[in-house]
């Protein structure tokens, strides 16, 4: 009889809707909550017995199971779970995958079936009032301390400030939810509860790094960030669908380090100096003029050096006839020259002076 009834609920593993965990997605479940009857994966498993008062867990292949909770399961499963638990998700809210931290799955589990949040709207007003004030600790920028910081969201002016001190009038940072995203990052800011928040600045990307003892306090601020970018695309973009909104709100990093790049890059604009009979004339072209290289510019201790110059003047000739705003030379060798010449001449004929821009790029 044991072993029928293993075989009945490894059966019900085959209806459609039972392959994936009823929480994270991931494939092939092989546990099951016998009081909720979802078939759920082994890491939501683990958050599942953390909530013994709601769920209560077995191994499909490995436990024994009773006739009754066989029923039970057959009679319910993961679509009929999920038409009732997540009835009423808000849109924004983050529905954290099997790639997700522990933290999102946690408390997405606790909201699905221990607050029921989503089968109870009044419960979802920590993160869909428009706003939201509390403190987190905020690593700072120099020492790397964390350190408690006030916090404002308002939807209505679109922004997230944090102050320095509490009796604090002026915010010492104000983010703008037009540019912010926010992402968790256990284990850059070393805190389970880690999140790192990105914005702009003068046009730079800066970071914030927060967390809160209370995991469902920082997970509660996340989706009001994600509530608050829903709410500003919605006005933005008043055709698009909430499918469409909804990957704009917030990005997860799938990788971050460090690579190697091309640089400094220095830049000059000025007016050529003609070489006289120092320099070659070509048939055609008029003498060939030169700008000299900053003194500042990098010169040695590396691979290669390319370095480019454009006219910037649109009458501006070159050996393939009229080239206007765009380069018109290019030097790459193991060190710089100590002048270079942009051969070119007027519409007129005329050969002057005439603006370029040059860049050196080394590497």
């Amino acid at each position: 009889m044991a072993k029928e009834r293993r075989r009945a609920v490894l059966e019900l593993l085959q209806r459609p809707g039972n392959t994936r965990c009823a929480d994270c997605g991931a494939p092939d479940p092989d546990w099951a909550s016998y009081t909720l009857g979802v078939f759920i994966c082994l890491s939501c498993s683990g958050i599942h017995r953390n909530i013994p008062q709601v769920s209560k867990v077995k191994s499909v292949r490995l436990d024994a199971w009773e006739e009754a909770q066989v029923e039970f399961m057959a009679s319910h499963g993961n679509d009929a779970a999920r038409d009732k638990y997540e009835s009423k998700v808000p849109p924004f809210y983050y529905r954290p995958t099997f790639s997700d931290c522990q933290l999102l799955r946690e408390q997405w589990i606790r909201a699905k079936y221990e607050r029921q949040e989503f089968t109870h709207p009044d419960k979802q007003e920590p993160y869909s009032a428009g706003y939201r004030e509390g403190f987190l600790w905020k690593r700072g920028r120099d020492n790397g301390q964390f350190l408690s910081r006030k916090f404002v969201l308002t939807e209505r002016e679109g922004s997230l400030k944090y102050f320095n001190r509490n009796d604090a009038k002026e915010p010492k940072a104000i983010m703008k939810i037009e540019h912010l995203n926010a992402t968790f990052q256990p284990a850059k800011i070393g805190h389970p509860h880690g999140l790192q928040v990105t914005y702009l600045k003068d046009n730079s990307t800066r970071n914030i790094f927060v967390y809160h003892e209370d995991g469902k306090e920082i997970v509660d601020w996340f989706n009001a960030l994600r509530a608050a970018r829903f709410h500003y695309l919605q006005v933005a973009f008043p055709g698009a669908s909430d499918a469409d909104l909804v990957p704009k709100l917030s990005r997860n990093y799938l990788k971050e380090g460090y690579m190697e790049k091309t640089g400094p890059k220095v830049g000059l604009t000025g007016w050529p100096e003609p070489l006289g009979d120092q320099g070659l004339s070509y048939p055609g072209l008029g003498w060939p003029w030169r700008v000299r290289v900053p003194a500042t510019a990098p010169g040695k201790d590396f691979e290669h050096i390319t370095l480019m110059w454009m006219a910037l003047d649109p009458t501006t000739f070159c050996k393939r006839g009229p080239c206007g705003p765009r380069t018109v030379g290019l030097w790459v060798g193991p060190s710089l020259p100590r002048a270079f010449a942009p051969f070119h001449r007027s519409l007129e004929g005329q050969t002057r002076p005439l603006p370029c821009h040059v860049e050196v790029y080394t590497w």
